[in-house]
């Protein structure tokens, strides 16, 4: 595996909804390098630097995927799919549940 490769993307959206998947900690260090003022908060900084991080070797990639997903999370443009994910269910579990009960 590539060291800077994620396990899996995060998919983002951007513009009118369009999504953009994140694969390794250069994509993200790019995205966040173009991120406008105006969203440059503490989530912002701790991304940018994990990217840092990780570009020099100092952490894995995967801390970084982490750190993105949250910044993206705060800002509310982390893919529908992609933020199930991170939760821990889907639309196809919580009718298996719907099921049971």
């Amino acid at each position: 595996m590539i060291p800077d490769r994620f396990s899996k993307p995060v998919t983002i959206l951007i513009g009118l909804g369009f999504p953009l998947k994140i694969s390794t900690v250069m994509e993200a260090f790019r995205y966040l390098a173009d991120c406008p003022t105006s969203v440059r908060d503490r989530s912002y900084t701790v991304a940018r630097n994990a990217c840092s991080a990780a570009i020099t070797g100092d952490i894995e990639a995967e801390t970084v995927r982490g750190l993105f997903a949250a910044f993206a999370e705060r800002h509310q443009i982390l893919a529908p799919e992609f933020h199930a994910e991170i939760i821990g269910h889907d639309a196809q579990s919580d009718r298996k549940h719907a099921r049971l009960t």
